[in-house]
């Protein structure tokens, strides 16, 4: 089955293309959007977007990830990416990040709205969790508008190894 493509009122969520790699080198290269994630490295080299979305198609055929390019719909700009990273029998975990300019603005909720209901209607998962670091408040708004709820909050080492605060929230299928 190939990877679908889905539509929200302003957003269309759509594989990632190997043309895309520039505009994603710019957005995740930004120290702003970096910090806020406990993955995206900082700088964000040459060649690694090609690497990250080079990775998809792998994951998606063995269904244990996979990623969205978060696109508006009326300009086909890329905003970010919204995705499914840790796909394990009914449950999985999401993760996202959007570019600075387009902070705020809904977005992010709206995307993610769309994939929990993708993959509970047509994936069948029974369950999704979430993280953030707990200096990131802004993303637990947009877990919990989009349906999801606190469970609690733990600890976990960042892309350097350091300890970082997390806040971890779920959502459930019934």
């Amino acid at each position: 089955m190939k990877q679908p493509d889905l539509t929200t009122e302003r957003l269309l969520l759509r594989r990632f293309h190997i043309g895309d790699a520039s505009e994603v080198q710019i957005l995740a290269g930004n120290f702003k959007v970096s910090e806020m994630t406990l993955n995206i490295p900082y700088p964000y080299k040459s060649g690694m977007a090609e690497e990250w979305i080079g990775s998809h198609q792998e994951g998606w055929e063995a269904m244990t990830r996979m990623a969205y390019a978060i696109v508006k719909l009326d300009t086909q700009q890329l905003l970010g990416t919204i995705s499914l990273v840790k796909i394990e029998g009914s449950e999985a975990e999401l993760g996202y990040w959007i570019g600075e300019p387009y902070w705020g603005m809904g977005y992010c909720t709206e995307a993610a709205k769309e994939l929990i209901q993708f993959s509970f209607q047509k994936l069948g998962l029974k369950k999704i969790v979430a993280e953030h670091l707990t200096s990131n408040p802004a993303s637990g708004k947009v877990m919990e508008k989009a349906g999801m709820r606190h469970v609690m909050a733990t600890r976990k080492a960042d892309r350097y190894g350091n300890d970082a605060s997390m806040e971890v929230y779920e959502i459930r299928n019934t």
